[in-house]
C-alpha cells in the first residue's frame, strides 16, 4: 500500500557562526534541502535564496515538504558561500551540512544542531536552526507595496530599501516570514508584487500582530533600520490601489534623538488579497487530466540498432537505455493519465514507404491515430518501428514540440485548469535547430505543458543544460524571456547503477510545480473546484 501523504510542513532555516570562506569579505550563504526516502539517491527539494555577506543568516525561503508518517524521510540541509550564477553547487565553497529526519524536526519542532564538514568534523562554530510548522491552510496573501520618503541611510547615495515581515510567537518574540527584494538608490520604491501563505504570516489570525521592518540594504552584512510598523492582516486587508493602507516607519532611537522627529518615510500599502492557493494535488484531484507523450531519436549517431555498440539496440534481456527511459518515466506518470492511451512520436529517421526524413512520424506509422496504449503500447510499436526505418538526422527538437504545443493551445480554450501535457525527449546526441528549439520552448511556456529531455549516450549535453533554465536564463533568439521554467534535462548515464525509481523520480520531480505555476499564472481552477463554479 502506498505512503499516504499526512501533512505538509514548512521548514524555516537559520545560522549562525558560519565559517568565512571570502578573503574581502564575509561568505554569502545559501542552504539547499536534500531528501532520501529510498536508498542510497538524494534528491534536491529546493533551495534558500543567497544572504550576501552574512555569517548569521535568517533565510526568508521556506522549505515545504510533505510529511509521511510511516516513511523514513532523511533530510541534509547543505549550507554552500555562494560566489557565481552558476546551478551547479560544485564549484561553491561548503560550509557545513546536517543530517537528519523530517520525523525528528517535527517531534523537536526547533532543531538546533551543529552543522559538520564532509569529513564529519565541526564547521568551525557553525550551527543550524530549523523550525517546523505544520500548513494547514492553502491561503496565500497578495501584497503591492511602496514607500515614499524614506530616509536617506547611505552617506554618498541614497538608501537601498527592502521589507522584511514578520509575526508574532507565542513569548512573544518575532520571526521573519518574507522579505522582499532591494530597491537599488530609491527613496520611495515601488516593490515587486510578492505573496505570503496566510498560515506563515499570522497562522490564519487575521488579528495576530504582524511587524514590518523597513532596512537599507548594504553590501557588507550591516544593514541600517529605517523604520518599523506594527498591523494587523484585517487592517491590512482594508487596502486599495484607490485608498492604500499607510504606515508610517518609527525609527526609535531617531525619534528619541530628535525632539522634531516625525517618521523614517511612509510605507503604502496598495493591494492586500487573501486568495486560495492550489496545489497539484488540488488539481489532480479536481479533476485535471495529464497528457504523457514520448518522443524518440532516431537519428544516425545512434548506431546501427543491429549492432550491439548502438544506442538502440535491444540486448538479449530486453532492454536499452530507450526503453528503460520510457518504462521509468511512463510508470509513474501513467497513474495521472485517465485513458492510459499516449501519442509517440519518432523524429530524425527516414521512414517508409517513400524513405523521406521525417522529424515528427508516428511510431505505430499510423498518423490520424499516433496513441499507443498504455506504456507497454509505447514499447510494442518502439520495437516494431526499428527495423522499419532508417536512422539519419539531423537532431531537430522545434517539430515535436509545436507538434504538442498544438493540443497544449487547444486545451487553453477551456479556461479552467483542464488539461496538462508532458513531452518526455529521449535523445542521444547534440541538438542541431537550437534556435528553433529556443523559441519553440519560450512558447511553450506560455501554454499548460512540460518538457522533459534524457540524454542516452555519452554526448556532449551542454545545449540542453543550457535550455533547463533553473536559473531563469533561457530566451529566445529575439531575446524574449520564457515566462517560466519548463524543461527539465538530465543525462541517463547518472542513473546507470542506480535503482529504477531514481531516474523517474529526478525528471518527475519538477513537473508538479511547473503545473501548479502556469495553472497559477494564469489564475485557473480546476475543474470540479467548488469555488470555480
Amino acid at each position: 500500500m502506498a505512503a499516504k501523504c499526512v501533512t505538509k510542513v514548512e521548514l524555516s532555516i537559520s545560522c549562525t557562526n558560519l565559517l568565512d570562506r571570502d578573503i574581502t569579505s564575509k561568505s554569502d550563504p545559501l542552504c539547499v534541502l536534500l531528501l532520501n526516502s529510498s536508498g542510497n539517491q538524494w534528491f534536491e527539494i529546493g533551495r534558500t535564496e543567497k544572504i550576501k555577506n552574512c555569517l548569521n543568516p535568517k533565510f526568508s525561503q521556506k522549505f515545504l515538504v510533505d510529511y509521511y508518517f510511516e516513511v523514513v524521510q532523511k533530510l541534509k540541509f547543505g549550507i554552500y558561500d555562494i560566489d557565481n550564477k552558476t546551478v551547479d553547487l560544485g564549484d561553491d565553497d561548503f560550509l557545513g551540512e546536517f543530517d537528519c529526519t523530517l520525523g525528528q524536526i517535527v517531534a523537536s519542532k526547533n532543531l538546533t544542531k551543529p552543522l559538520v564538514l564532509k569529513n564529519g568534523r565541526p564547521a568551525g562554530k557553525g550551527s543550524i536552526t530549523i523550525l517546523a510548522e505544520e500548513v494547514k491552510d492553502n491561503r496565500v496573501v497578495q501584497f503591492e507595496a511602496q514607500g515614499r520618503k524614506l530616509d536617506k541611510k547611505d552617506f554618498f547615495g541614497k538608501s537601498d530599501p527592502y521589507l522584511e515581515f514578520h509575526k508574532q510567537l507565542d513569548g512573544g518574540r518575532w520571526q521573519m516570514v518574507h522579505r522582499t527584494e532591494v530597491i537599488k538608490k530609491n527613496l520611495n520604491p515601488v516593490w515587486r508584487p510578492f505573496t505570503i501563505p496566510l498560515q506563515s504570516l499570522c497562522n490564519g489570525d487575521l488579528e495576530k500582530p504582524i511587524r514590518v521592518e523597513c532596512y537599507d540594504y548594504d553590501n557588507d552584512g550591516s544593514h541600517d533600520l529605517i523604520g518599523i510598523f506594527d498591523t494587523t492582516m484585517s487592517k491590512l486587508q482594508q487596502a486599495s490601489r484607490s485608498s492604500p493602507m499607510e504606515y508610517e516607519c518609527i525609527n526609535e532611537k531617531k525619534k528619541k534623538k530628535k525632539k522634531s522627529y516625525k517618521n523614517s518615510g511612509i510605507v503604502s500599502v496598495k493591494h492586500c488579497e487573501i486568495t486560495k492557493e492550489y496545489s497539484f494535488l488540488d488539481y489532480i484531484m479536481g479533476g485535471c487530466q495529464m497528457n504523457f507523450v514520448v518522443g524518440i531519436d532516431f537519428t544516425g549517431s545512434n548506431g546501427d540498432p543491429r549492432s550491439p555498440d548502438s544506442l538502440h539496440y535491444i540486448s538479449p534481456n530486453g532492454v536499452n537505455e530507450y526503453l528503460t527511459a520510457i518504462w521509468s518515466v511512463g510508470c509513474v506518470i501513467q497513474d495521472y493519465d485517465s485513458d492510459k492511451m499516449f501519442p509517440a512520436f519518432g523524429f530524425g529517421a527516414q521512414i517508409p514507404p517513400t524513405g523521406q526524413v521525417s522529424h515528427q512520424f508516428p511510431i505505430n506509422f499510423n498518423p490520424s491515430n499516433p496513441l499507443c496504449s498504455g506504456i507497454q503500447g509505447i514499447i510494442d510499436a518502439y520495437r516494431n518501428c526499428l527495423p522499419q526505418v532508417t536512422l539519419y538526422g539531423p537532431t531537430n527538437f522545434s517539430p515535436i514540440i509545436h507538434h504538442v504545443a498544438q493540443f497544449a493551445s487547444a486545451a487553453t480554450q477551456q479556461k479552467t485548469a483542464s488539461q496538462y501535457f508532458v513531452l518526455l525527449i529521449i535523445t542521444d546526441g547534440v541538438i542541431t535547430d537550437l534556435d528553433q528549439t529556443r523559441q519553440a520552448i519560450v512558447n511553450a511556456a506560455k501554454l499548460p505543458m512540460s518538457i522533459i529531455i534524457i540524454g542516452v549516450g555519452a554526448a556532449d549535453f551542454s545545449a540542453m543544460e543550457f535550455l533547463d533554465s533553473d536559473n531563469g536564463a533561457l530566451r529566445s533568439p529575439t531575446g524574449e524571456a520564457a515566462i517560466r521554467d519548463i524543461v527539465q534535462f538530465v543525462p541517463f548515464r547518472q542513473f546507470a547503477q542506480a535503482p529504477k525509481e531514481a531516474l523517474a523520480q529526478s525528471v518527475l520531480a519538477e513537473v508538479p510545480q511547473q503545473v501548479v505555476s502556469y495553472f497559477s499564472t494564469f489564475k485557473l481552477k480546476p475543474p470540479n473546484d467548488p469555488a470555480a463554479k
